[in-house]
Parts: C-alpha cells; structure tokens; sequence
C-alpha cells in the first residue's frame, strides 16, 4: 500500500461533501476496490454517491450508509451492514467533524454545543475505530490504515473555540496512543496517521482567519499530502510546517511569552473572531 489504494476497501466518515468527498474522488481515482460513504445528510450524499458514480463508471463498488456518528447505535448498526454488504474495510478515513464557533465558552450550550461536538471529534472515531479494527488485526497480512483527522486547534488552546479544541485534543491523544499500542503489540500491518491541520478553505471555517505563517490551506493540496503520508504509514501529518514550530514553540517558551509573542502577535488567538461557518 505504498503507491495507491487499488483494490482496497476505503471507509470516509463525513463524506457527502468537503473534505470526505475528495478523499473518496482521490481513492476511486487510484482503483480502490470499494468506497464507502458515511454521512448523516443523505440529500448530500446522494449527490455524492451520483458524482463518484460517473466518475467510477464501475470500477469501484460504491456504498453509502446514512448515519449519525453522533449515535452510537447508528455507529453499530452501520458497522455490522457494512461487514455484512461489502467487507470490513482496509482503510478507515475519520474524517467527520462539527464545529461550533465564534462564542465564548460561558455563551455556549451543553446539549446544543459541547455535547455534540464531542461526541462527532472525539468519541465517533473511537467507536468506528472499535469497530472495524478487529478485522483489520484478524489479517495480519494485509495492509490496513486508519487516518484520523484531528487539527491543529487540538495542539494549543485557541480563543471561541474551546469545546472544539478539547474534542480534537482529545482525539490527538487516542490516534497517538492507539498507534503506539498497535506498535507495541507488533501489529505491523496496521498504521495510524493523525492529520492536525490549521484552518482549511472548505467552508467549514468560513471568516476565520489564517493566522501569520498558517495561511488557509488549499483542499486538494492537504488531500494529497495526507494521501501519500497514509499510503507510507507516516504517524503524523502537521500542516503547515509552522503548526509543528507552534508545538514546539508551546513547549519551551513560557506560558505568558507564547502568549504574547505567538498566540497574539502571530494572530493565533484572534483567527475566530471573525468565524461564521456554512
């Protein structure tokens, strides 16, 4: 699995539209065996599911499943009809994700806000991943890969955006924890990558602002360096170079001086505050 995907199986949470969609575009492209399509908004995933089609013209088998990752049951149920319809899947794509911005925390709701954020960031990619691993561990000698898409809010603290930069902290810290496991009990054919993009130009994000040093990312360019870094089993990808400078910067500078010098001189801290999302 170092070149393409070609007769793989290739699970994309979130792939009705944004991201999820390029990444099933770039996996029909190189000849995965089957795409499967997981999204909660099946008005949007039809007209997905109709694109790839064409573009496909049968040589990948493709799938789609409306489901909420927010449920748990959905999660199961899904899981079992995909094993059952196509397979368990090769290559896992975590890439579904909610952002609820532009507000303080004391103004945010639980039930509306912190809830469902943390349940679509965090506890989703656990539970699919639950699901699906088992069967990828079963076959030791077949290549499998699981990409979690985390972001660069996770790595630091970020004003009007605290629930979302806690759920993809705390993502950060399973997909991190999960890989070294998997190393550790030496299943080899099985490699996670932890994606942690600074603001991305698909809309999601719409009125933030690209911090200095961390303009807004182009799609197809973070769909390509994911791409190759998940196919070489790479741990981590940190895009742009500057997010990996900002850790290391968080961890040497004291906390006041990395305030002042990178969180508001560089922009960090005032990049949500012009946010409005689709």
């Amino acid at each position: 699995m170092t070149r393409t995907v070609r007769g793989a199986r290739v699970l994309i949470t979130g792939a009705a539209s944004g991201m999820g969609r390029l990444y099933a575009i770039r996996a029909i492209d190189e000849g995965a065996a089957a795409v499967i399509l997981w999204d909660r908004d099946a008005a949007s995933l039809g007209r997905t599911v109709e694109e790839l089609g064409s573009r496909s013209r049968g040589r990948t088998r493709i799938h789609s499943f409306v489901v909420d990752v927010a449920d748990l049951g959905a999660i199961a149920k899904s899981a079992q009809k995909v094993r059952r319809e196509v397979g368990n899947p090769d290559i896992l794509v975590n890439n579904a994700g909610i952002v609820r911005g532009n507000a303080y925390f004391w103004a945010t709701d639980n039930g509306e806000d912190t809830r469902p954020t943390m349940q679509v960031n965090a506890l989703a990619p656990m539970y699919i991943t639950r699901e699906f691993l088992p069967g990828m561990l079963a076959n030791a000698y077949r290549e499998a890969r699981i990409v979690n898409i985390a972001s660069a809010a996770g790595t630091l603290g970020n004003p009007r955006m605290a629930v979302y930069a806690a759920s993809k902290a705390a993502l950060i810290g399973w997909s991190e924890s999960l890989r070294l496991e998997l190393e550790q009990a030496e299943h080899t054919n099985v490699r996670v990558t932890t994606v942690t993009p600074s603001y991305i130009d698909t809309g999601m994000f719409e009125g933030a602002r690209g911090p200095f040093l961390a303009p807004i990312l182009n799609p197809d360019d973070v769909v390509d360096s994911v791409w190759k870094a998940m196919l070489r089993g790479a741990p981590l990808v940190q895009l742009p170079w500057s997010v990996g400078l900002s850790r290391v910067l968080r961890a040497v500078l004291p906390t006041r001086v990395f305030d002042r010098v990178v969180g508001n001189g560089l922009g960090v801290y005032r990049s949500m505050e012009r946010f409005t999302g689709r």
